[in-house]
């Protein structure tokens, strides 16, 4: 029986900085990639409002959704999906510092609502 994953990561599937990310990440995850399933946010509105997100927000951060079914966004989603994976987790905590983790979700959020106004996309 194959293992269900762990991580269920809400992502952007139009933007293609986020789709080199996540092919990015799944060289570096390696064999702990198959722990996670990859959701493109567009055409999977009601699976979404099922799990408690807005479309519009899953579209302006990224959502993970952990083991357990909690969601986490933005940074402290980024965390989740970067703690597993060695060469990640020096990042993972990084971003977890708290004056930092913050100046980074202003940041984050900002830079994604420039790209999705960009794109004519911005909810």
């Amino acid at each position: 029986m194959a293992k269900q994953p762990s991580l269920k990561v809400y992502y952007d599937g139009a933007c293609p900085r986020c789709l080199h990310d996540r092919a990015r990440y799944e060289r570096l995850a390696g064999a702990a990639a198959a722990a996670v399933e990859w959701v493109d946010v567009t055409g999977n509105e009601e699976t979404l409002r099922a799990l408690g997100v807005e479309p519009r927000d899953a579209l302006q951060a990224l959502h993970v959704q952990d083991d357990q079914g909690t969601m986490h966004h933005g940074i402290e989603a980024y965390i989740l999906l970067m703690r597993p994976v060695p060469a990640l987790k020096p990042v993972a905590w990084m971003l977890g510092i708290p004056v930092l983790k913050d100046a980074l979700e202003w940041g984050y959020r900002r830079c994604v609502k420039r790209r999705l106004a960009r794109q004519g996309r911005l909810p």
